[in-house]
């Protein structure tokens, strides 16, 4: 399912300087006005930028599914003010593009990540559960950090080392599940942890077809259907890893068997919980959940 058009409901929450707060682009001087599309990337950029940016995330609510965001006019505002526009790209923020279509710009920089990362529509937009991917971004994020305001090259530089070292506990954590528990066969109700169930070396044995429908808003096929249910109603898997974001009658039902067959679940989220959290300690925290689980299912 892809992320929805134009709407006036929505509110833009913004993340100033180093912590998330309030204030709005174009609110310092001689600052970077930076829009991210969504609140795991804002919270990359705000770490990269420090002092010297102030930016803005648009999807942020952890209660709802990103797939459903609906742009507002406080929105088109920002993209036509910002600086640095950064989307995911693939399908999953389609809104942005219409906004910078509508919004045109001379001094506006955008970095689209799938681009970045030779990704097209159709691919799995999850990147951010690529711990590669992750570093990939970062790398270009500071590049165009430097492309607009080269004067302060130094200064990020910096902040990229800086956030090196935050991210060790979430590489540490990374690391030590693969060493672990790689191999180890999981399941997962929709196709946001097949990025990071490669990184930690897990056998992710759901079919394909579910997830990406589950994914998509669209309905699984029977076939791929029957095949999850006999894999968690045989105990196939060790662990059920299902997106808080996206649920159904249909993720739910399953949810309920691993339950009842005693298959610990782990629930993940697209966008960080809680809103205030960085980007490492969001995924640090779900790490530290999924090793307990793999640890009580062995």
């Amino acid at each position: 399912m892809l992320i929805k058009g134009f709407a006036a409901a929505a509110v833009v929450v913004a993340l100033a300087g180093t912590a998330c707060g309030s204030g709005g682009v174009g609110a310092t001087p001689g600052v970077l006005n930076v829009v991210a599309g969504e609140n795991f990337w804002g919270s990359i950029a705000v770490q990269l930028g420090g002092s010297k940016v102030s930016v803005q995330s648009v999807v942020t609510d952890p209660n709802a599914d990103p797939h459903e965001y609906e742009s507002s006019t406080a929105d088109a505002r920002a993209f036509a003010e910002a600086d640095l526009v950064i989307l995911n790209g693939a399908g999953y923020d389609d809104w942005g593009q219409k906004l910078l279509d509508a919004n045109s710009s001379s001094h506006r920089s955008v970095l689209n990540i799938a681009q970045l990362l030779g990704r097209k529509p159709g691919d799995n937009p999850h990147f951010w559960y690529n711990p590669g991917y992750v570093l990939t971004v970062a790398d270009k994020i500071t590049a165009e950090y430097r492309a607009i305001d080269s004067a302060d090259s130094s200064y990020f530089d910096q902040q990229r080392s800086a956030f090196t070292a935050a991210l060790k506990p979430y590489t540490d954590r990374i690391a030590e599940i693969k060493s672990k528990y790689a191999g180890t066969p999981i399941g997962s109700t929709e196709s946001i942890f097949v990025y990071m169930a490669g990184a930690l070396g897990l056998n992710l044995i759901s079919p394909p077809d579910f997830m990406n429908a589950v994914a998509e808003g669209t309905d699984p096929p029977a076939s791929a259907v029957a095949t999850f249910h006999d894999q968690v109603a045989g105990k196939m898997i060790k662990v059920l890893v299902y997106n808080i974001q996206a649920s159904s009658a249909l993720t739910a039902s399953l949810k309920q068997l691993a339950q009842q067959q005693h298959i610990p679940s782990v629930g993940v989220t697209e966008t960080l919980q809680p809103v205030g959290a960085t980007f490492q300690a969001w995924q640090t925290a779900q790490l530290t959940t999924l090793e307990a689980a793999l640890a009580s299912a062995s």
